[in-house]
Order: structure tokens, then sequence, then C-alpha cells
């Protein structure tokens, strides 16, 4: 629990549920899915307005035209969320804003030239570095803030969380701009998910089944898109959420990509992030749950741990629109504010259970390959 609270002072978001915060709500609410295959795979791509966007930001400036797409998904993103919270470059906000893979399609493709024609391009580190994303972001926003790109797998995004409130809470700035990108829809990023035979293989017509806890086969899909939150100290009048907790957690290591039967990252990362508040106090949890058998239960697990016999609803947009590793952390936190300002529950596709009365207190979920744990408790 934090002794200080942080407020969300604006958020934007690009991802195969729209840019619109009111099309993104529609979205939740119409009881589809928003995968489609791709030589043969099931993903969630961006809809066709939104690829629009992105190659029009992409030939706006010829150095531009050189960017990975994780990069543009997150200078998109980040420029209507600074514009949503009133910020201005004199502002000199702090950027951190993290990918689990960074430039994929890009990095592929030069490998590809370099492997095929022993050909290196001028750019080919410059832009496939992972800190590319923030320097860039921070670049067409013209702050003079310090600039921080990281990856911490699938928990990212969370992580870009930590950092800002850390930074806020030393009093090193006054203003974040936090969040994460992620482009991973490449043939070579879905053959690693399949090596590893975590990918979706099945033709049901709810492919993800996250949070389907009696399900026999491991169905996560890969999902893009960037979320962008502006962070600030204290509770503002304009605050869109207030941060009320946050924490972290890890693990012994025993397989590169398992976690614990009980997953103890997410019962440390739930605890610190609960503090001193109640645990009947929180109505809803947007769980991590990738659609893998040992990872939803895991998490369920550890939710027992800390909950006991009263368990918070459970939810996830993972159904609908995969997982977007780095990004999926501040697109759950995205869900979690719009289930708080429509005070409307999104139900799980997959788990019957009760609607919450009330939706006061929301904690969000993610994890990263290792046991890199996150979670944070929101409310209006």
């Amino acid at each position: 629990m934090l002794k200080n609270p942080i407020s969300i002072t604006a958020m934007a978001s690009i991802s195969p549920l729209g840019i619109d915060p009111d099309e993104i709500w529609e979205n939740y609410n119409s009881n589809k899915h928003f995968f489609t295959k791709q030589k043969e795979e099931w993903v969630s791509k961006l809809p066709e307005s939104s690829e629009s966007k992105i190659e029009s930001l992409s030939q706006s400036n010829s150095k531009y035209r050189q960017l990975d797409k994780t990069v543009l998904y997150g200078i998109f993103a980040a420029r209507q969320a600074v514009k949503n919270a009133n910020w201005s470059s004199s502002d000199d906000f702090g950027v951190n804003i993290g990918s689990s893979r960074g430039a994929t399609e890009l990095f592929e493709q030069y490998y590809t030239d370099f492997f095929t024609q022993k050909n290196v391009s001028v750019l080919s580190s410059p832009t496939t570095t992972l800190g590319n994303i923030s320097s860039w972001i921070a670049h067409d926003l013209q702050t003079q803030g310090p600039t921080i790109s990281h990856s911490i797998t699938c928990s990212t995004a969370l992580h870009a969380m930590l950092n800002g409130i850390a930074w806020l809470h030393a009093g090193m700035s006054d203003k974040f701009l936090v969040g994460g990108s992620e482009a991973p829809l490449t043939d070579f990023t879905i053959a690693q998910m399949k090596a590893l035979k975590i990918y979706a293989q099945g033709d049901d017509s709810w492919p993800c089944k996250s949070l389907d806890f009696s399900k026999t086969e491991n169905t996560m899909i890969l999902g893009e898109g960037a979320a962008m939150l502006c962070l600030e100290n204290g509770t503002k009048q304009n605050a869109i959420a207030v941060i009320k907790g946050i924490g972290y957690g890890t693990e012994t290591l025993k397989h590169n990509v398992s976690l614990s039967t009980n997953a103890v990252c997410f019962q440390r990362s739930m605890k610190m992030a609960l503090g001193q508040i109640d645990t009947s106090d929180i109505d809803v949890i947007i769980t991590h749950t990738p659609g893998t058998i040992k990872g939803d239960i895991a998490e369920l697990n550890a939710i027992k741990k800390v909950f006991g016999d009263r368990i918070p609803a459970l939810t996830t947009n993972k159904t609908l629109i995969g997982h977007s590793l780095g990004a999926s952390g501040t697109l759950s936190i995205e869900m979690a504010i719009l289930m708080l300002k429509h005070q409307k529950f999104i139900e799980a596709t997959h788990l019957k259970q009760e609607s919450p009365d009330r939706i006061s207190n929301i904690l969000i979920n993610a994890v990263g390959f290792g046991g890199n744990a996150v979670s944070l408790v929101i409310s209006l």
C-alpha cells in the first residue's frame, strides 16, 4: 500500500479494441473476440483503421520510416496520453516505456538481410536497441526528463509503473509517462511460442481459454498494441484513477518459463500491493492468466492463498485480444479504469461467477518469464 497515492491523470492506447475510449468500451461489451488467422495461426491484430494511422505516422517524418512498429505504436499512444493530460514539453516529464521483445519485426528483417545477402544496414543497431522506444517517444514529445527503457518480459509495463512511482516518490520528477508497447506478430516470434507448446492450436469459437480452469490444452495467443499512462504525485482533481498500492515479487527459478504451483511471486506481489487494504475491499482482480494450463491455475492458487474463501470477481481481456506481452499490463489497467468509470463488470468469457455489487477497488496482476510479478490496486 502506498503511503502517498499516485494519480493517473490520463491514458491512451492502440490495440485490437481500437483507439477511442468509447469504441474500446463498446468492444469490451460486444461479446466477441478480436482474433483472426495469420498464416494459419491465431493472432490479435490492430484494426485496419488503426493500421492506417500508424502508416501515416511512419510517413510523416523521414526518420520515422526507419522505426519498428513497436516504437510507432508507442509514439502514437504517448502523444494522445500527454495531450489528454494537458502536459507540455516544458514540464520535463519522465518517460519509462517497456517492451518484452523490442523491435521484433525490424530485427528479424535485418537479420534475414544479413543471413541471405551478408548485408548490414547502417541503422540496424540504433533502430533495434530496446532503448530505442523511450528515446524516440521522448524525442517526439520534446521532453527533457529522464528516459528509460527496459524489458522484464510480460510484466514489463507494470514494472514501468513501479519505476515511475519510485521517481515521483523520490522527488526526482513531478510527472512520469509510463507504459508498454509490443508488435510481436512475426513468424519467428509465433514459432518460439509454439516451440514452448503454449500456443493455441484449436479452432474453437473462443480460441483463447484464459480463466478456463478445466481446459486440457494451452491456448495462449499473441496480440499487439501499446498503452500509456500519465502519473502525477498525490490525488489530483483531474485524476481518472488513483493508485493505492503496488507490489512486486520474484521466486526461485525451477524452469525458464514456468511459475511454481502456487505462484509464490504473485503471493508476494499481491500482499505487498494490498498492504493495510483489507482483502474484502477488493472487488475485482484482472488476472494475468495467459491461457496456459499451468500458468492460469498457478495464479488462481496464489489468489486463494492471499484471499482465502472470499475471492473477488476475476476477469481478463486475453480472451478478447490475446497476450500483448510487454504491453499487456497497461492494457489491463485501461480495462480496470473503464470498469471503474462505467461501474460495470466485464465478465470473464470462460468463468461463471457472480458480478460484484460495486466496483471501488481493482487489483491488476502481471508476471513475466522467470517469475517476475507485479500487482497494483487502483480506485477512483
